[in-house]
């Protein structure tokens, strides 16, 4: 027999999903002022570190770049308020995934709409997780934006009650796949927003954006990570599917699509690592391992019907 869902806590979630994409929000403005304002004194302190990490001479307190402009106080407090708002966000966002999954007694990814919650929350977690080791502050009101956007998107679009699913969805298989799916998606998000930020940056011009070899190293950095785990997923979703379906392998829109993406970044480290491509080419063909896995998260449960058709997308 289905769970009984606790209506009080499925509506507490829908409620704290959407005041975590208000947080997002600020925490992106906030992201946004620091970048604008205030990265002047962050590009002075990161030059520093690296000139005293390599061993070189600390650089005196005045120099050609302490010239310019000095970013305001006010900016700086800002890019630190943004970092605490997002991180209450993120706990906003957790405590929404928490509260649907206790409401329907299982995992609360089982259907587009929490899926991409998920997803969204793996991505910031991802975020904060390197900035705790690294100094890329720098991308934060991209991040925070994304998230938002990608809630907003859940909200209005992938929305559906919370409720049972159906029986075969009740496998601990969902909490091993699919839970790898996401957390290598989040990775994978952070990769190409630096992907994206890369092509935007021009070498050689005043930017408020770090070099592109920082948002390559970042990007590379994050799909090295991810890569193993994004496989690890494919393979335990075929186990699940013979477990399921009784085959490991049928073709369907979503195992496809899902073996795409992978084919892809595999293609993009093979290449970085054999053939040594760096820069535009390899960061291209990371935006179109990108655009592939977006379209296996989103699109193929849009636009096709197949065994994953089970996804509860809203007509």
């Amino acid at each position: 027999m289905p769970a009984e869902v606790n209506e009080s806590l499925a509506t507490l979630s829908d409620q704290l999903i959407l005041v975590t994409v208000l947080l997002y929000l600020g925490a992106m403005i906030c992201f946004a002022l620091d970048l604008a304002f205030g990265r002047a004194r962050t590009v002075v302190a990161e030059r520093r570190r690296q000139l005293v990490g390599a061993g070189g001479p600390a650089l005196p307190e005045e120099t050609a770049e302490d010239a310019g402009p000095q970013p305001a106080a006010w900016a700086v407090r800002a890019g630190s308020f943004a970092v605490v708002l997002t991180w209450i966000a993120w706990a906003g966002n957790l405590a929404g995934i928490l509260t649907r999954g206790i409401a329907v007694d299982r995992w609360p990814w089982a259907n587009m709409y929490e899926f991409v919650v998920a997803i969204c929350f793996a991505a910031v977690t991802a975020f904060l997780a390197l900035l705790i080791r690294q100094p890329i502050r720098f991308l934060g009101a991209f991040v925070t934006v994304t998230a938002a956007l990608g809630l907003g998107f859940a909200v209005l679009f992938l929305h559906v009650q919370a409720g049972p699913v159906m029986p075969a969805l009740h496998s601990y298989w969902i909490a091993i796949h699919v839970t790898a799916a996401i957390v290598a998606s989040g990775l994978f998000i952070l990769a190409g927003v630096c992907a994206i930020l890369y092509l935007i940056r021009r070498d050689g011009r005043p930017s408020v954006l770090p070099s592109r070899e920082s948002l390559e190293r970042v990007a590379h950095r994050a799909i090295v990570i991810s890569f193993p785990i994004w496989t690890f997923a494919v393979i335990a979703g075929a186990l699940w599917a013979d477990r399921a379906w009784g085959r490991y392998w049928g073709w369907d829109p979503k195992e496809v699509w899902a073996f795409v993406t992978w084919v892809v970044y595999a293609a993009y480290l093979h290449a970085r690592a054999t053939a040594g491509w760096r820069g535009k080419a390899a960061m291209i063909v990371s935006l179109v391992a990108f655009g592939c896995l977006l379209f296996n998260l989103v699109g193929v449960n849009i636009f096709f019907s197949g065994l994953h058709s089970y996804a509860d997308v809203p007509n």
